[in-house]
């Protein structure tokens, strides 16, 4: 067993790192300064946005999106229920309603087919997620939105530096979300970022973050002065600040590695664990390369002794720090306080029972990931039928 705990995720920080936020602490600005928008323009370009703008935080930048997509009172607006709460909990922030469409079985992202199932007169959006880094199928999903004449805002929060077929995820719908969270592909401590190639929507999104408050002299009924600016809708401090963008800045520039590090730590669990029919590995789509935030393995609990809640508890026990990921949105408190149901999206529902993640993170070294590997199957060969 190990001596020591390992996280399913942790940030990778370096001396570079450490001098830029350093660097910041010492200029003139800390919050709203320059190398926010150094930072937007690094995003846009990596991704091939014509625009991109920062948030304070992830669940921050879907409220903008959802704010500047115009969803309200009267509008619905469909997700995933194997999510993390932000991505439906954006929906009402704006007074709209969330409508959860079920699960592909293999990619475990939303099936568009469920999507379709789901449509009304008064559907406004789709809000896709690209669950632990592999891109949902946008093709299908676009070819909904412009049947039904919907706004289509990828949750791409587990997904920077993933492709669709060839094309980088931040610049093939209407908006894209990137969380900037320590356990994402890089991190800004706590962060966020909208890309979007409509100008209507920057400047919308611009606005929303800072109080609705504007000083853009084309935007102003009236120009007195250079001090002069209006608050033209309630909008919200949302603002990342310099400090955060500067060790934005220094990540972004090791992505591509932080990248290839995950991709390499999920080969070698793929070769390991091809030979047990007690998991399923993780499902690659032809059609997209995944930038691998989660690694879920599939129990075949018909297989085991045990329950998954046995099969984490015991892996726990061994030091690794397996996870779950996610609890279904619809099956929370708060959400079945609203009226939704339990039994009403049974392949999400199944799935959770049987899922576990591993750890996966750049900062892992070859020991670690043999330590995963032995563990897991230490667990498995202990609890088969």
């Amino acid at each position: 067993m190990r001596k020591s705990y390992l996280p399913y995720g942790k940030q990778y920080i370096d001396e570079a790192d450490i001098a830029a936020v350093v660097n910041i602490l010492r200029s003139d600005y800390l919050t709203t300064g320059p190398v926010i928008q150094q930072f937007e323009k690094k995003i846009a370009d990596y991704v091939g946005a014509k625009y991109a703008v920062s948030f304070s935080n992830g669940t921050a930048a879907l409220h903008g999106a959802c704010f500047a997509a115009g969803i309200g009172e009267d509008d619905e607006v469909i997700t995933t229920p194997i999510t993390f709460a932000a991505s439906a909990n954006c929906i009402l922030y704006q007074g709209g309603t969330v409508v959860f469409a079920d699960v592909d079985q293999q990619t475990y992202n939303i099936d568009p087919l469920e999507i379709e199932k789901k449509i009304t007169a008064k559907t406004k959006a789709i809000i896709p997620v690209h669950f632990t880094g592999q891109p949902a199928n946008l093709d299908a999903i676009h070819k909904l939105a412009k049947e039904h004449n919907l706004i289509v805002i990828e949750d791409a929060a587990h997904a920077l530096g993933a492709t669709y077929k060839d094309e980088k995820i931040g610049a093939l719908s209407d908006m894209t979300m990137f969380s900037f969270h320590p356990v994402k592909h890089i991190t800004t401590g706590e962060g966020g970022i909208i890309t979007t190639n409509s100008e209507e929507y920057y400047e919308k999104l611009m606005q929303f973050r800072s109080h609705g408050i504007t000083r853009d002299s084309k935007l102003l009924p009236e120009n007195p002065g250079s001090w002069y600016y209006d608050m033209q809708y309630l909008g919200y401090n949302y603002r990342m600040t310099d400090i955060q963008a500067a060790l934005g800045c220094s990540q972004l520039n090791k992505l591509d590695v932080f990248v290839k590090r995950r991709k390499e730590i999920v080969t070698a669990y793929n070769e390991a664990f091809n030979d047990l029919i007690e998991v399923q590995m993780p499902y690659q789509h032809p059609d997209t390369d995944s930038s691998w935030h989660l690694y879920i393995l599939k129990l075949n609990l018909e297989t085991l002794t045990l329950s998954r809640k046995d099969v984490f508890k015991d892996l726990h026990n061994l030091n690794i720090g397996v996870n779950v990921h996610y609890i279904p949105v619809h099956t929370l408190s708060y959400y079945q306080e609203l009226g939704y149901k339990k039994g009403s999206l049974p392949k999400a529902e199944q799935l959770y029972e049987e899922i576990i993640s591993l750890p996966l993170f750049p900062l892992m070294t070859n020991q670690d990931i043999q330590d995963v590997i032995n563990a897991v199957k230490f667990v498995i060969k202990r609890v088969r039928k």
